[in-house]
């Protein structure tokens, strides 16, 4: 079959478990089969115009997800398409294939804007999953690398703007639910839709609970932009963690979430873990100044800070290291670690069913990792990445 790819002799990680020398089939830009051992020759000795790759042994898994992701490679992804295609670029040569383009705090008309620019890329990118829109409806006092002048509650005038501009592509909001309105919000882009994720946020750990029971199924960078877990007071993290189908975002880059409370997120809530970069434009560039919506961002020693302040200002991870580091640093087993990155926060944004694994009928993206974890090739929808 034309333009199918055929990957042998790996170590499949997928599902929550590793299978050795195994093979997939790409057909197009789905996997068409999947075994282990020698019945992939078949297909070469069919006379299929197929591309044969030899894995050597390598790790093979399922495309990355991020659902928290800013830019990367000196672009941010508040910059239009240009922006965009090349924060993309740069975190797809690092294993992620599909990407919920995150959106910083800006006034509701320009967002209204971005989110439309959005869309309207979908068509013409595959890994381009819809748009996130982080802001503006956050509370100040847990602000982090926002515009204090920009935030607010939401009304049904902005929701309805930013969903009709979104055209049914807005995929995930994050919200502070105790503003005002703010539970009606959770509401309104739920009924939508949207996924909507609790971040940003002073609410206690009952406010919490009424928000995931109005509808919100995600907290944002979880431990981060939000009262910690006290023992007379678990917060947001303990409301989280006790519901069921609530997904936990961490930042796994050793500087916003230290290992051992990875490791404790993990064992709290198992299967529930999606591993996101939250990375601005300095990811995969160098230290110097960068800006991050309307704020000036201050990078040192791969560290994102605003200039003014000093708070941490998104990431420069990439997801390859989140991997690594949840395996080598955190102690997590590489099975729970695949499934943070790919089945679970696919699943997070309502594509579990074809996302996440490399099963018949899922989309063909796959990562190709030595021991080291460092990738050695990544294909999108059936295609190897830069081409």
């Amino acid at each position: 079959m034309s333009g199918a790819t055929l990957i042998h002799s790996a170590r499949l990680v997928s599902g929550g478990r590793v299978r050795p020398d195994a093979w997939v089939r790409f057909a197009g830009d789905s996997i068409a089969e999947t075994g282990v051992g020698d019945g992939w020759r078949a297909f070469e000795e069919g006379g299929e115009p197929t591309a044969v790759v030899d894995a050597d042994g390598a790790w093979l898994t399922p495309g990355f997800v991020d659902i928290h992701n800013h830019g990367g490679g000196g672009a941010a992804f508040d910059d239009g398409p240009e922006g965009i295609r090349t924060g993309l670029d740069l975190h797809q040569a690092h294993g992620t294939t599909r990407f919920v383009v995150s959106l910083v705090t800006a006034p509701v008309e320009v967002l209204a804007e971005r989110v439309a620019t959005v869309a309207g890329l979908m068509p013409h990118d595959p890994r381009i999953l819809g748009s996130h829109l982080e802001g503006p409806f956050l509370e100040v006092g847990h602000k982090g690398a926002h515009d204090p002048a920009l935030l607010r509650s939401a009304t049904s005038g902005d929701i309805e703007r930013l969903l009709d501009a979104a055209a049914g592509t807005l995929r995930q909001i994050t919200l502070a639910p105790e503003l005002p309105g703010g539970l009606g919000a959770v509401r309104a882009f739920s009924a939508a839709g949207v996924a909507v994720a609790v971040g940003h946020t002073g609410a206690d750990y009952a406010q919490t609970l009424a928000a995931f029971d109005a509808g919100a199924s995600i907290l944002t960078h979880a431990f981060n932009g939000m009262d910690g877990i006290h023992h007379r007071a678990p917060g947001p993290v303990g409301a989280a963690a006790r519901t069921p189908g609530v997904t936990l975002e961490i930042i796994n880059d050793g500087i916003h979430v230290h290992p051992e409370v990875v490791r404790l997120a993990f064992s709290g809530a198992p299967g529930r873990i999606a591993l996101i970069t939250d990375a601005m434009a300095a990811a995969g560039s160098s230290d110097g100044e960068y800006g991050l919506g309307s704020l000036s961002v201050t990078v040192r020693d791969g560290v994102a800070r605003l200039t003014e302040g000093g708070s941490i200002a998104g990431s420069t991870l990439t997801l390859d290291d989140a991997l690594r580091r949840a395996v080598t640093e955190v102690g997590v087993s590489i099975e729970e670690a695949v499934l943070a990155l790919t089945s679970t926060p696919a699943t997070a944004i309502g594509r579990g069913h074809d996302l996440g694994s490399l099963e018949p009928g899922y989309a063909a993206d796959a990562v190709m990792l030595d021991d080291d974890f460092r990738v050695l090739q990544v294909w999108t929808a059936g295609k190897p990445a830069g081409r």
